[in-house]
């Protein structure tokens, strides 16, 4: 390996890892959002409600990652709509992401004392003011692993988004490739920069774990 190119690519290497974490970010404050109305939803008494949050997951956790991106991008400019890949990016990215995280809420919420819904109920609060005032906060503290995963999971996800020429880490290594024809020195570097993100995320949830921990 060329220890000089190595240099000469790392600013282009960084610059398309500060584009992976931002997608990231987006990605996963998106789909929680997603994930809190679709888990209540599944959870509620309408059948109606929970047949609609039902087809979701099972439409966008049956089919590949992949195969949804190429349908923002690709598929909908023949209706009419034309995506930038970034928008098809994080659209793309963000329902996918909710569906898994609806059911990362639904298992949280679920996994609260059934005791405590009833105590809020008997002291005259709504189904709204239980959620938000008791369960959601409980719910948050619970579910913090799994959100941890998930969002490792969407971090390497992202290299998919550069099929639709978004230029994130991936796309940047491709780009470089194309031109230095040197793929041991661009992708392995590209790897190491996976690795550091991924260590750097899942220390951060680790201690975010153990200090919600402390007060549990």
């Amino acid at each position: 390996m060329d220890i000089d190119f190595i240099k000469n690519i790392l600013p282009i290497l960084l610059k398309g890892s500060v584009m992976t974490v931002e997608l990231t970010v987006i990605t996963i404050i998106l789909g929680s959002i997603l994930g809190i109305l679709l888990a209540l939803l599944r959870l509620s008494n309408n059948l109606v409600l929970k047949y609609v949050s039902n087809f979701y997951t099972w439409i966008f956790r049956g089919t590949p990652l992949l195969l949804q991106l190429f349908f923002f991008y690709y598929g909908l400019p023949f209706i009419g709509i034309e995506l930038t890949p970034f928008t098809a990016a994080v659209i793309g990215l963000a329902l996918n992401c909710g569906a898994y995280m609806a059911e990362i809420i639904r298992g949280g919420i679920q996994s609260i004392d059934q005791g405590q819904f009833e105590a809020a109920k008997a002291l005259g609060f709504s189904y709204t003011q239980t959620m938000k005032r008791i369960i959601l906060p409980q719910t948050f503290k619970v579910i913090i692993p799994p959100v941890g995963n998930e969002f490792i999971s969407i971090l390497k996800d992202t290299s998919l988004v550069s099929t639709i020429a978004m230029v994130e880490l991936m796309r940047s290594a491709q780009q470089i490739y194309a031109t230095s024809f040197d793929p041991i020195s661009v992708f392995l570097t590209a790897a190491v920069f996976y690795l550091i993100m991924t260590t750097v995320f899942t220390t951060v949830f680790g201690i975010i774990e153990r200090r919600l921990s402390v007060y549990n």
